[in-house]
């Protein structure tokens, strides 16, 4: 076991039938849990108990469905780099809430380096991007923006290496 590994496990013990469940419940959330049960080797109770104790520690969070979004008309997926001069916690706050209050926002990162936030944006298109933009750079003051647009999607999981 890594230093990794070891840091994981102290945080949250998990034993092989846990992560069995869990390498289940990422493939599919919707099986049964007798189905999870017999795949992992256990029984329905004990496999909803584990669970039970996985989603009050926090190890699970909510569940959710995938959809796809170009068969529902997101064509477009920008990333969006942002460089701010702005550093007070006024600015971050009202930038934070300017992010949360945007569907079009799949996903936010801070990041260390030169540039300061990481920003996948899903839209219908360029146009709905360009409004997307407009509206945030009239809330928010933004140093520097680029937008790269993603050509083809090579590899996408919510599936942790368990």
């Amino acid at each position: 076991m890594d230093q990794k590994e070891e840091e994981n496990e102290m945080s949250v013990r998990l034993d092989e039938i846990d992560r069995k469940i869990l390498r289940e419940l990422q493939g599919d959330a919707s099986q049964s849990l007798d189905v999870i049960a017999k795949k992992v080797g256990s029984s329905k109770t004990p496999v909803w108990n584990r669970i039970r104790k996985l989603r009050e520690a926090g190890v699970i969070g909510k569940n959710t469905m995938v959809m796809d979004a170009e068969s529902l008309g997101f064509e477009a997926c920008f990333f969006v780099l942002i460089r701010t001069s702005e550093h007070e916690a006024d600015w971050q706050g009202k930038f934070l809430a300017a992010l949360r209050a945007r569907p079009e926002v799949m996903e936010a990162h801070r990041l260390a380096g030169e540039i300061d936030y990481i920003l996948k944006v899903r839209v219908k298109n360029a146009r709905a991007y360009d409004e997307f933009y407009q509206a945030l750079i009239s809330e928010v003051k933004i140093f520097n923006v680029t937008a790269l647009l993603s050509m083809e999607e090579i590899k996408f999981t919510t599936e942790l290496p368990l």
